[in-house]
C-alpha cells in the first residue's frame, strides 16, 4: 500500500529528479521509485548519487548546481581516434574505480553509446529479477530445499 505522502510526491507538479529525491527522503527504495515514476533504475540512482557528491566536481562550469546534477558528473568532450578508439579520461576511470584490464559492457540505446561496468550490469540484472521475486524470498534457499526434497525421494 502506498502512503498518502508518497502519492502526493508522485502526483506533484515537480521535476522527476525532485520527485526522486523526495521519495528517497521518505524512505522509498530506489527500485520502487523507478517503478512508481516509470523510469529506469539507473536514472533514479544517478539522481541520488549526484545529490551526495560534492558541488563543483563536474566539468560543467557556469551552470547552476541543479543543472550540473542533472547533467551528471564528471563530463568531457571526447574525440574518436584511429581505428575508432576513445580514451576514457582519468576522472571517469577514478569515479568508476576502473583499472587497466577491467571489462566494460557497451550498448547503443536511443542514439547513445552506453558503457557499463560489471557492477552496473549486475545491478540492472538484480533489479530486473527483483520485479519477479517477492520481497523476502530467497531463490537460493528455495533451490536448496528443492534439491533436498529430490535427494530424499531417491
Amino acid at each position: 500500500m502506498v502512503s498518502s505522502s508518497v502519492r502526493k510526491v508522485v502526483e506533484a507538479e515537480i521535476s522527476k529528479s525532485a520527485k526522486i529525491r523526495e521519495l528517497a527522503a521518505l524512505g522509498v527504495k530506489t527500485a520502487d521509485i523507478a517503478r512508481m515514476l516509470d523510469i529506469r533504475y539507473q536514472h533514479a540512482r544517478n539522481v541520488l548519487v549526484a545529490k551526495t557528491k560534492k558541488a563543483g566536481t563536474s566539468g560543467a562550469q557556469g551552470l547552476s548546481e541543479g543543472k550540473q546534477a542533472s547533467l551528471g558528473s564528471p563530463q568531457a568532450k571526447l574525440r574518436l581516434g584511429p581505428d575508432g578508439r576513445v580514451v576514457i579520461p582519468a576522472a571517469f576511470r577514478d569515479a568508476l574505480g576502473l583499472r587497466e584490464g577491467d571489462t566494460l559492457f557497451a550498448r547503443v540505446e536511443s542514439g547513445e553509446i552506453q558503457l557499463l561496468t560489471a557492477t552496473a550490469v549486475m545491478s540492472r540484472v538484480n533489479a530486473m529479477v527483483r520485479e519477479f521475486v517477492p520481497e523476502g524470498v530467497s531463490l537460493a534457499d528455495e533451490l536448496i530445499a528443492d534439491r533436498r526434497r529430490e535427494a530424499e525421494e531417491d
